[in-house]
This record gives structure tokens, C-alpha cells and sequence, in this order.
């Protein structure tokens, strides 16, 4: 294999979640040229991303590729690939796209998602490696992070614990804010600075939060503003480098969630219509908290009647899990 070009999945958690497979990839052939094409929302998650040589707009695929990998299941991935004329197409057999794919793998059920990448590799004939996703922050990234932290009123020498409250699935899926203001208060008592973290279309979430937070708590003899906001702020590669900066990352089931733990940022992560089974932050130094109730998890959107296995989270709880990483 001289020449390779992945097929990235779309949303960042995935994205995050497909990287052991590409490290696979990467060991089984270790002097090709690994490709990433993606959506230009993940993108720059790949291109400080180890083992791969560079990264391309999904819509811009040609032909110039040996074989291609494809990890979404989507019907129109298999059709990009076919378009560009690429001689070896391989991918689960989903969507009714096995007549575009030169190799279709059998999908399975039940696994965590990184697994399920790994397995379409593994039944590709690549020998599978570690399954928690890695991302080495370089240094320069790193010290924008802390950059940007200091510039938001962050104090260095302070424990800083991200927030994420924030999730682009839906409305069911994200703690309540008031939930996170209360945990942001509770965690300023003890010395920490929070600081809140996600896209522009997280800034209504966030501005609830801030809302629900008490402006300014006792710290020592003094007064001082505890909670920070950089939503909408950071790009991705700025994003890691901040979360790079942090002790610890509360958050909703989110991509942040997993970028954060491929980072190496210790995660408590809030589940509720999600399963966390398929979806958890994968490594020892994670807290996954849920509530238990029947119609969990219910993988709706939109949560039909009172949110119940978000606001049986207590606020107290989750500070409790997160005090554990700093």
C-alpha cells in the first residue's frame, strides 16, 4: 500500500473515536501515505493527528488513491469513492451501498463505537492495537491554550476544571444549566476556576449557566469571578490545547467529552439519553454518571416528558466525582 485516504466520520466525537483504527492503519503500513478526507467541521482534529501525512475536503476526493477506507456507514460515502474512481472501496455493508464496495464487512451490534471501527479494520486483516483514542497536543498548541485560559482571567496557578454544557444531538442530552452552575459554585469554594468551553451554537447553554452561577465566590480573604467562558472562541486544534491546560472536564455525552480524554484530561461525564455503553469516554481516569430510570437510554432528542435521568444527577455528585481528578 503506497497510498491510502480515510474516509473520517462527521461528527467530532466519532471523529475522536475512529483514531484508534487509523493508528491500525498506520502499523500495518508504515511508509504509505494516509490521507484523512473530511468534513471541514473535524478536519483540523486530523492534522495534529500522528500517522497521518494530510488532510483533504471530503467533497474534494479524487481518484489518486490505491484503496479507500471508509468508516461512516452512510450510503454517500461509498458513492463519493466511487465517483473518484478509486479501485479498492472498503466499508460495513450499510445503507445499501455493497454493490460500491470492493470489500463489504458485516456490521455488528452492540460494541462501543471505537470498537466498531476498530472491528471493520480488524476484518479487513489489520491487527488491532490499543482502543483508547490518543491525541499528543504539540507544545506550541499547548501554550496557545494556556494563552487563551490566561487571557479569559484564568489563574494558572488555580486548578482549572472545563465545562461543556453544551451537546449537538439535542436538548435531552444536556444537563440542566442550572445543574452547572451549581457544580461551577460548588467547585470555586474549594479554589478551582471553571471555565466553560463549546461552539457559537452553545452560547445560549452557556449564557443559562452563567446566569444560574453566582457572579463571585470567597476565595481566601478575597472575592473573585470563578466562572469563565470561551464559547465560540476556540477553534479545534485551540480547543485541545485548552483542555490540554485543565485538570479535569465536566460534560455533557459531547464531542469535547472525547476529545478531552484523548487529550489526557481526566472526564466526569453526564449521561442521560445516551448509552454510555456504545458512547463512554474510554480510559481508567473517567467518571461516567447516570441516573437510573426505565425509559433510559431512550436516544431521543428531545426529552417527551419531565428529563427525569438528567435531573436525577445531583449537582453535589458530580462535584464529588470530579474533586476525585484534581
Amino acid at each position: 500500500m503506497n497510498r491510502l485516504v480515510i474516509l473520517a466520520p462527521s461528527w467530532l466525537g466519532d471523529a475522536v473515536m475512529a483514531l484508534p483504527a487509523i493508528a491500525d492503519v498506520r502499523r500495518e503500513w508504515p511508509r504509505a501515505d494516509i490521507i484523512v478526507a473530511a468534513k471541514p467541521a473535524v478536519a483540523p482534529l486530523f492534522r495534529i493527528v500522528a500517522g497521518v501525512n494530510d488532510v483533504i475536503d471530503l467533497e474534494k476526493l479524487d481518484g489518486g488513491f490505491e484503496a479507500a477506507l471508509l468508516l461512516p456507514n452512510s450510503f454517500r460515502s461509498a458513492l463519493l469513492a466511487a465517483r473518484a474512481g478509486i479501485a479498492e472501496r472498503w466499508g460495513y455493508r450499510t445503507e445499501w451501498r455493497t454493490p460500491l464496495l470492493t470489500r463489504a464487512i458485516a456490521p455488528t451490534r452492540g460494541l462501543h463505537q471505537a470498537e466498531y471501527y476498530q472491528h471493520l479494520v480488524h476484518a479487513l486483516g489489520i491487527p488491532n492495537g490499543s482502543i483508547e483514542p490518543r491525541v499528543e497536543v504539540p507544545r506550541s498548541v499547548r501554550v496557545v491554550g494556556a494563552r487563551v485560559l490566561a487571557d479569559a482571567g484564568c489563574d494558572a496557578m488555580a486548578p482549572i476544571v472545563a465545562l461543556a454544557p453544551g451537546a449537538s444531538y439535542g436538548g435531552a442530552k444536556r444537563w440542566p444549566p442550572d445543574y452547572f452552575g451549581e457544580l461551577a459554585h460548588a467547585l470555586a469554594t474549594d479554589g478551582v476556576r471553571c471555565v466553560m468551553v463549546g461552539t457559537t451554537a452553545d452560547t445560549a447553554t452557556a449564557d443559562d449557566v452563567a446566569r444560574s452561577f453566582k457572579d463571585r465566590v470567597a476565595i481566601g480573604d478575597s472575592e473573585e469571578i470563578a466562572l469563565h467562558s470561551l464559547v465560540g472562541q476556540t477553534d479545534l486544534p485551540t480547543l485541545a490545547g485548552v483542555l490540554a491546560n485543565c485538570q479535569a472536564l465536566v460534560t455533557n455525552d459531547s464531542g469535547a467529552m472525547h476529545l478531552a480524554a484523548a487529550v489526557g484530561v481526566a472526564v466526569t461525564a453526564v449521561f442521560g439519553p445516551t448509552d454510555e455503553r456504545a458512547t463512554r469516554p474510554l480510559g481508567d481516569r473517567h467518571a461516567v454518571m447516570t441516573h437510573p430510570v426505565w425509559c433510559r437510554p431512550c436516544m431521543l432528542r428531545e426529552c417527551p416528558i419531565d428529563h427525569r435521568c438528567m435531573r436525577g444527577i445531583a449537582a453535589a455528585d458530580v462535584a464529588a466525582a470530579t474533586r476525585r481528578h484534581l
